[in-house]
């Protein structure tokens, strides 16, 4: 495998890239105070549980109610999941011009969300997961590359 940045704990180097990060992002006709936020609201259609995900004092209490399964999950959060995370990375990365600049300088580094905690985001702590928010983020620096390739040239 090439060379690598693995992410995780807001605190950590490169931990700008967890969606715990404090980075609010306006989508929806809506400020969400984290990305993390925005991705568990959209689990649920009810508007008064995605008002409350969003109004959550800290991402984890987020996150902790979009893992709640009293609520009624959306019917098609499995196949729209990815796009989610993926319309959320984006707003977060065009959003605030620092995070740009970081993501951008990590150029064709390999970015992985190194946890044992999650399999499917993350790489499951052993390399054998998914990584589908560092696969996620290294798309998003090739949108933002071709971007800006595309207004140095204009």
């Amino acid at each position: 495998m090439s060379a690598s940045i693995k992410f995780y704990s807001v605190g950590d180097d490169y931990g700008q890239f967890s969606n715990f990060a404090p980075f609010p992002i306006f989508l929806n006709k809506k400020k969400w105070p984290t990305s993390e936020h925005f991705f568990q609201a959209q689990k649920f259609s009810n508007p008064k549980d995605q008002e409350e995900i969003r109004k959550a004092n800290k991402p984890h209490i987020a996150a902790r109610l979009g893992r709640d399964r009293k609520r009624k999950l959306r019917k098609d959060w499995e196949a729209v999941k990815v796009s989610v995370m993926r319309q959320a990375l984006e707003a977060k990365f065009t959003q605030h011009d620092d995070l740009k600049h970081l993501l951008l300088s990590t150029g064709e580094l390999y970015l992985i969300e190194h946890t044992p905690n999650d399999d499917y985001w993350g790489d499951g702590g052993d390399g054998s997961g998914k990584n589908m928010l560092g696969r996620l983020l290294m798309e998003v620096r090739e949108k933002l590359k071709s971007e800006k390739d595309t207004t140095t040239k204009a």
